[in-house]
């Protein structure tokens, strides 16, 4: 089961980079077994945490960024036995009924659990691949990787993760897969205030980052896109549905109905592809796609949706990883030197439950410094690097890009992301293309002086 969207920008490809010891010279296939099978054990990593400028109450007390939802101020060990939605025995988690009331249910439910409410908004990340082992030689321990990935980021921003590997809809496969998971997830959930979905070939490589939460109190659903591309390019590559932010409330149940109208299991699924082709003339596939019918509810007004739909290009809410990957030693470098030539306070040995706060130090410095910006032409950190079009499970990647383009690149992106972690436990990679690593000393990196 694929769940990432397959639009690669036309922009230019990073260059090709040698081959180096980070990827494994063999692997049996006891070992990839071995690794899917691990992978399916990880499937639930819960997590809820913060979000929402919904309407309903939610904010009764609050709580450190860096705990975690199991947190002594949350009371997980009691369900009043007063009657909630999941008593209703017509409450379906499937896609063919539509959920009604939502807000006012949620709300209840909410009422009868005071600990879950109040505080920052809750986010609970929900992420998935296919149900099976993968093809391509790489795709297990690729997944695995970026699933802790994923948890890592969770842990240190005090999130939880929902890792699905099961197809919930049979006919709603490859990019389609996630509606029904996400679904499924709002009403598991109505403690969190939004989803945020993160396709399986997304990895943080800004750990220090937090969403803009207050940005997105006015919207529903938060894109990474751009306006001009939508409304005058009329591009389908004009958002990415690969990384997204959708609020735990009844528009986003309605507006998922329209956008699954458009899916593999609708009898106007066909209709719908012709549409898309014909409205978009860079789409050059026919079949009806997830993205392409964001764009096109975007485009077109149609169901009133896009006046709570806010399309993110400030920052690399997802980046598009062939302008990113052959940026990362540089990045790292001057990374290194304001810690070197910045405050004491950023070379500061700490436990990892402070991150957040150090996370904040380096946010001032930064602030600082000249080009310091994100996006192609500057060197921060970019938050999600996206390897869409790089399908590293079933190996079947977009022609314009070669293994080194996508699966070192990967491999590269996973540990610039894990050397932010490792740092805290007294660690690096030797280098970014190096599975070795090397203890720091203290000080470190101006010790290296």
């Amino acid at each position: 089961m694929q769940m990432q969207s397959s639009c690669s920008l036309p922009r230019p490809k990073s260059p090709p980079m040698a081959r180096s010891s980070i990827i494994p010279s063999s692997l049996s296939d006891g070992l990839v077994f071995t690794a899917g099978a691990f992978l399916a054990l990880l499937i639930f990593l819960g997590l809820y945490c913060f979000l929402s400028p919904t309407p309903i109450p939610n904010r009764l007390f609050s709580f450190s960024p860096s705990f975690s939802s199991t947190s002594s101020h949350i009371d997980d060990t009691y369900d009043p036995p007063d009657e909630t939605f999941y008593d209703d025995p017509t409450l379906t988690y499937t896609i063919d009924k539509s959920i009604s009331n939502w807000d006012e249910k949620r709300r209840h439910w909410l009422k009868l659990h005071p600990s879950f409410s109040g505080g920052r908004e809750r986010i609970l990340m929900v992420s998935g691949s296919q149900p099976y082992p993968c093809r391509s030689y790489h795709g297990d321990h690729l997944l695995l990787r970026s699933l802790k990935n994923k948890a890592d980021y969770c842990r240190l921003h005090g999130i939880e993760l929902f890792y699905n590997t099961a197809l919930l809809i049979p006919s709603m496969n490859f990019f389609w897969a996630k509606i029904p998971v996400i679904r499924a997830a709002m009403l598991a959930h109505p403690e969190a205030d939004w989803i945020w979905w993160v396709d399986s070939d997304a990895i943080f490589t800004d750990m220090e980052f937090s969403l803009p939460l207050d940005r997105y109190r006015a919207h529903n659903l938060v894109l990474h896109g751009w306006p001009e591309l939508v409304y005058k390019k009329k591009s389908w590559c004009s958002l990415n549905a690969g990384v997204f932010l959708i609020r735990n409330c009844q528009w986003s149940f309605d507006f998922m109905d329209e956008w699954a109208s458009m899916g593999p299991q609708s009898p106007d699924y066909e209709k719908w592809g012709k549409l898309q082709t014909s409205t978009f003339k860079d789409k050059m596939f026919p079949n009806s796609d997830d993205q392409s019918g964001l764009v096109y509810l975007i485009l077109t007004g149609k169901g009133g949706w896009r006046d709570k739909i806010y399309l993110e290009n400030e920052y690399y809410f997802q980046g598009y990883f062939a302008e990113i990957v052959g940026r990362l030693e540089n990045i790292s470098a001057r990374y290194i030197e304001e810690e070197r030539q910045g405050p004491a306070v950023l070379r500061r040995r700490h436990a990892e439950r402070v991150f957040v706060s150090y996370a904040k130090e380096m946010k001032v410095q930064l602030g600082k410094q000249k080009g310091a910006d994100t996006g192609p032409t500057g060197w921060r950190r970019p938050f999600v690097t996206h390897f869409t079009g790089c399908q590293p499970c079933s190996g079947d990647r977009n022609k314009v890009y070669s293994a080194d383009n996508c699966t070192l690149g990967m491999y590269k992106a996973l540990n610039f992301a894990d050397d932010q972690v490792l740092r805290i436990y007294g660690f690096r990679h030797a280098s970014l293309v190096s599975a070795d690593v090397q203890p720091l000393p203290f000080d470190y990196p101006r010790s290296e002086e």
